[in-house]
């Protein structure tokens, strides 16, 4: 059951791709603010592998000593650690910067998006400082998530693979809950309210937010699935408040 809802949470983002067959026009005005982002991070990308290798040999003097095959196989796995960090952390600081700066264009996308589904369009919301205050705990999180992944990195043999797939399913649920933040905002929900929700149906967000996350990776993938996906998560906010929540999720049951 939780793997159907994996699949039925990745399929959001394609109905949100779908939409660029349909208004190709409205995507591509939510197209601009991602890649303007995303140059932002791709040169911070092209820093950080400049100066990499400095870097790895700066955090292990203790391995000069090894053997030259060992001390390259160490800094090898910890260089790849540093890289799989820097993509959690982008990943979530890309989509709560993308969404700030271009949150005009996505405005008109979610109302549209409202619009298209049927009934009024919900206009409460949360405060300013709200909204600004849930964007830095997201950010915080990132940050706590990418330390994560490196400390689980250095296990041995299969830390790298552990941290890789750790990182993406953490990252895919914190990009998942930013994307989900307007539509449930506008529906008078604060983050812990937000939260719970998200908690009930954890197997349908955390697909939608892998499969956004694995588009991210993809060479100018964010460009085109940042408008798609914030349809997609208009869509699935609908699709949630309407859902029973899983019975078998602890959030709930402890209650």
């Amino acid at each position: 059951m939780a793997l159907l809802d994996g699949v039925a949470g990745a399929a959001y983002v394609g109905r949100g791709l779908a939409t660029w067959r349909r208004r190709p026009g409205l995507m591509l005005l939510g197209a601009v603010p991602a890649l303007l982002v995303l140059l932002v991070v791709l040169a911070a990308l092209v820093a950080l592998l400049v100066n990499l290798g400095d870097l790895v040999a700066w955090a292990t003097p203790f391995a000069d000593g090894w053997a030259e095959a060992l001390r390259g196989l160490l800094r090898l796995g910890l260089g790849l650690l540093v890289l799989v960090g820097f993509l959690v952390l982008t990943s979530v600081t890309f989509t709560a910067a993308t969404l700030t700066v271009g949150d005009p264009f996505y405005a008109r996308i979610w109302r549209e998006t409202e619009a298209w589904l049927g009934g009024p369009v919900p206009t409460s919301g949360l405060s300013a400082w709200r909204s600004v205050a849930d964007s830095l705990v997201l950010v915080a999180l990132g940050l706590a998530t990418a330390l994560g992944v490196l400390l689980v990195g250095l296990l041995p043999v299969v830390g790298a693979v552990v941290g890789a797939v750790a990182g993406l399913a953490v990252s895919g649920w914190l990009l998942a809950g930013e994307l989900l933040a307007r539509p449930l905002e506008a529906r008078g929900m604060d983050r812990v309210q937000r939260r719970d929700l998200l908690r009930g149906h954890r197997a349908r967000v955390l697909g939608f937010g892998m499969a956004t996350q694995a588009c991210f990776l993809v060479p100018l993938g964010a460009v085109a699935v940042m408008p798609a996906a914030v349809v997609g998560a208009t869509v699935l906010a609908r699709d949630l408040l309407t859902r029973p929540t899983s019975p078998a999720d602890p959030a709930q049951t402890s209650r």
